[in-house]
């Protein structure tokens, strides 16, 4: 018991623990990993968003210095003009209003004209590098015009950090074509784009539009002016010499790379797991402790309990006195158990005297069925001999009598049909029109569709019976109508009556069987309400309309369940 206790507690432990471990390193791990890409990819757009930003205002400030613009226009007159002093005047205002262009956008820095013929340049706002490179450095984007180079060393004399430049060219009078205004970038814009990275251990590439490198941050493994192989990936993003790239791509063609080595991507993934290793092993030590305390504990108090419910299958077997086996659990349970087999006996005792009571009804049963069986024959004794002795009438009402007997004394709720009810009722009709003094005309009219349809048994005598009793006088007549319509039976007894008032219709349809037979009326419609009830619950319907002076009609509705399909409930007895 002692291995299958540690075997069952530690698989009933470990198993769901491993399910969970599993899916939660398959949920982290995609946390992580849309986190880091999702953190990736909005790192990347930002730094897109400010290279386009620096660039945007390198356009800008190229297109003030070229010559659509006021000193672009200015540089063409002095580059054009022979006049020692227009030169002088102009070079003023030019360096006027370049110094004022510096001012008004501090992410500037160098910014000069230059000529590429001779390699020479002027209207520099700092100064400039004594060994400064223009033609070789590398090309980010070239559109109509202008050029975009970087990220590069910047050529501004006592600055070595990175920019982004621009070389536009302008549109000169006269023989002098090969004039361009050149823009950097201020090295603390440039600083802050490489500076927005996702970790310490990200790196950026910048490609131009033919995917060459013009900038890495890992030269040893994507050297400068290589062309970066992207086709090994799905879509933006994928592996590359040992490094995860994600990749996203400018308006004017030109893209950033940001690299994750796989070490460091997968480093959360890896501590994760060693973690669930550590926490496992603990797991499973704590696991078979407790399981092993879990059986000092449990089997001996089981072993007791076990012995206590053997002795409380004998039968006779007294109570044993109380065990105690210092865990309120087991206390209780024994104590339950106990108490248990004295309510068990009690019920046996119960049960007994049931079944001899059952017996005693079985028998009062028989003795119900063989006084009416007695009477019958009795009847049917009397009725041979009126038939002997010529008593035609007293012969007529014996007869009518036995069948009425028979048919009524059976089983109330039994299946009958419409056929046996209508020759029972004729048979009742016999009976009292011998008993009363007066002549009524009692009509049946039934649908020969709805004469076999079954019907409780001894439903529409109590309706007969009420509307002669209470209903006719001299010259009366009772119009008894049983109709098929839509899947149902309708069966209405009319007669000319005196009628009763609304409150008297309210009494016999809602009040107390109780308080109809103290009024000595409705006890027969309370038992045809209370059977169609019972039999079809809101299938079934009972109305009565009267009027004073001119009758009473009632109205019974039952479902013709032969028609609506529905399964028979009525009892066949």
């Amino acid at each position: 018991m002692k291995k299958r206790i540690m075997f069952i507690f530690a698989t009933a432990t470990l198993v769901p623990f491993t399910c969970v471990v599993l899916l939660s390193y398959h949920a982290m791990s995609n946390i992580l990993s849309g986190n880091l890409e999702n953190s990736v990819r909005s790192n990347l757009k930002q730094v897109e968003l400010a290279f386009e930003g620096t660039i945007s205002n390198l356009n800008h400030v190229t297109q003030q210095l070229a010559f659509q613009g006021s000193i672009g226009k200015k540089v063409d007159a002095l580059l054009s003009s022979g006049d020692p002093f227009e030169r002088t005047v102009l070079s003023e205002e030019i360096h006027t209003e370049l110094n004022l262009i510096s001012f008004t956008n501090p992410t500037i820095g160098l910014v000069m004209y230059y000529s590429q013929d001779d390699g020479s340049f002027m209207f520099n706002n700092t100064i400039v590098k004594e060994d400064y490179e223009i033609d070789g450095l590398p090309l980010l984007a070239e559109y109509f015009r202008i050029s975009y180079f970087g990220p590069h060393v910047s050529n501004e004399r006592y600055n070595d950090e990175f920019v982004i430049s621009a070389l536009r060219r302008m549109d000169v009078s006269g023989e002098l074509d090969d004039v361009y205004v050149y823009v950097e970038s201020g090295f603390e814009t440039s600083h802050h784009i490489f500076e927005n990275k996702v970790g310490d251990f990200s790196s950026y590439l910048i490609l131009d539009n033919d995917k060459r490198i013009a900038y890495s941050d890992a030269a040893a493994a994507f050297p400068m002016n290589d062309y970066f192989d992207d086709s090994g990936g799905a879509g933006e993003s994928g592996m590359l010499n040992g490094y995860y790239w994600f990749k996203s791509t400018s308006n004017q063609g030109w893209s950033i790379v940001s690299l994750i080595p796989k070490d460091e991507y997968n480093q959360e993934k890896n501590r994760w797991v060693t973690q669930m290793m550590y926490l496992s092993i603990l797991f499973l030590a704590v696991t078979l402790l407790i399981a092993w305390l879990l059986w000092k504990m449990v089997y001996i108090p089981l072993h007791q309990f076990n012995r206590e419910i053997k002795s409380i299958t004998q039968k006779n077997t007294p109570p044993r006195d109380e065990l105690a086996t210092n865990i309120p659990e087991f206390d209780f349970l024994i104590k339950q158990l106990q108490n248990m087999k004295l309510q068990i006996t009690d019920l046996i005792g119960e049960v007994e005297q049931k079944e001899k009571r059952r017996a005693d009804l079985e028998v009062e049963k028989l003795l119900y069925q063989i006084n009416p069986h007695f009477l019958m024959n009795t009847l049917d004794t009397a009725h041979w001999l009126a038939a002997l002795n010529g008593n035609k009438e007293l012969d007529k009402l014996i007869l009518s009598l036995n069948k009425l007997l028979y048919y009524n004394l059976g089983k109330r709720g039994q299946a009958s049909t419409i056929r046996e009810e209508m020759d029972s009722i004729k048979q009742y009709l016999t009976l009292q029109k011998i008993r009363y003094d007066f002549e009524f005309d009692v009509r049946i009219r039934v649908d020969d569709r709805a004469l076999d349809i079954e019907v409780p048994r001894f439903i529409l005598q109590p309706i007969l019976e009420n509307a002669l009793y209470h209903g006719l006088d001299d010259d009366g007549h009772i119009q008894v109508d049983v109709a098929s319509h839509e899947g149902s039976i309708v069966i209405s007894v009319q007669d000319n009556g005196a009628g009763i008032s609304e409150e008297e219709i309210e009494k016999l349809l809602n009040e107390q069987q109780v308080e109809q037979q103290r009024a000595g009326m409705g006890i027969g419609l309370n038992y045809v309400k209370r059977m169609i009830d019972n039999q079809y619950g809101d299938q079934a319907s009972l109305d009565i309309r009267s009027e004073r002076s001119k009758g009473t009609t009632v109205y019974l509705k039952l479902p013709n369940r032969e028609v609506l399909g529905i399964d028979q409930s009525i009892d066949r007895g």
